[in-house]
């Protein structure tokens, strides 16, 4: 959000004397000038903000400058608001201290308006905490260390430099830089377990063109294919394929052509919709689908 971006440059060049374009550019994770077009919305708002070219230069404010809540609106101020509120979810204690100063400074007593749980059902209070714990080490530039379970059952412990938390079709995941593997991974929060953070700081790295890949599981690129659905379906094929994808048949039923990762997720996935579903192409598809019916009739005739 562009308000909160300008409000939150204005907050870091009231406790730093100056900064430059490409730090603001790295911590928003915007173009650079993005970031000129920013300080030139803030200049036309009457910002006393400034830039100076050469060594030691950047972006600073005037010192006099005294933030004046008068430049943004009621609903500026209160959209402000509502993005922290989202933030501090995640249990932060400062984010609670900026919360109560700006809703003093606003004038502003608003309800929180948003509650989230990052576990997932029947999860215990240890995996409750594992965001949080990550969540910390990355700000604190910490490793940590945890036991992983990969696709194929199988436990290892890792060391990594935590980068960032992702949330991706109904999971969370953790990107970081593993020292066992000398590389960028991508681990899924659900099997990281016995989870603690380790005393040595890093030095955060600036990975250009680098390929995330998913721990241990094969990654043989993406597969065009086809489905239909029956209708008692559709509230999960529209939850999870994009409408342009969606094609609604005579019958009810729905056909969705669409890409998806061609590695092990793809079969369980396709059968979590169990009779629901058919796999129209391509042939392979449907042969292994065939396949690992059969070993599961196995089980049970």
């Amino acid at each position: 959000m562009k308000t909160q971006r300008l409000f939150q440059i204005i907050y870091i060049l009231l406790n730093k004397e100056s900064v430059t374009a490409q730090e603001l550019s790295e911590k928003f994770e915007v173009s650079i000038r993005t970031i000129y077009r920013d300080i030139d919305t803030l200049s036309a708002a009457g910002i006393p903000i400034y830039t100076t070219q050469g060594k030691g230069g950047g972006i600073s404010l005037l010192d006099n400058f005294i933030l004046d809540k008068s430049m943004l609106s009621d609903r500026e101020q209160n959209e402000i608001i509502f993005a922290l509120q989202g933030l501090n979810v995640t249990n932060n204690n400062e984010m609670e201290d900026v919360l109560f100063k700006l809703e003093n400074f606003f004038n502003k007593n608003i309800h929180d308006w948003i509650e989230v749980d990052f576990s997932s059902w029947g999860s215990s209070a240890n995996k409750k905490n594992d965001f949080s714990i990550i969540k910390d080490a990355i700000l604190d530039a910490r490793l940590i260390k945890f036991d992983y379970l990969n696709s194929l059952g199988e436990k290892n412990e890792r060391i990594v430099e935590p980068t960032k938390l992702i949330f991706k079709v109904h999971s969370w995941y953790l990107k970081a830089f593993c020292l066992n593997k000398n590389d960028y991974r991508t681990f899924k929060l659900a099997r990281i377990y016995n989870l603690s953070v380790t005393k040595e700081i890093f030095s955060p790295r600036h990975p250009k063109g680098k390929s995330i890949k998913k721990d241990n599981d094969s990654n043989l690129g993406w597969i065009e294919i086809k489905l239909k659905f029956a209708p008692q379906a559709s509230y999960r094929v529209f939850d999870e394929f994009k409408i342009d994808n969606i094609e609604k048949n005579d019958d009810e039923s729905l056909t969705v052509l669409t890409y998806l990762p061609d590695n092990n997720w793809l079969l369980g996935y396709l059968l979590s919709f169990g009779s629901t579903v058919e796999v129209v192409s391509p042939r392979s598809i449907r042969l292994k689908i065939m396949g690992e019916l059969d070993e599961i009739k196995k089980k049970y005739c």
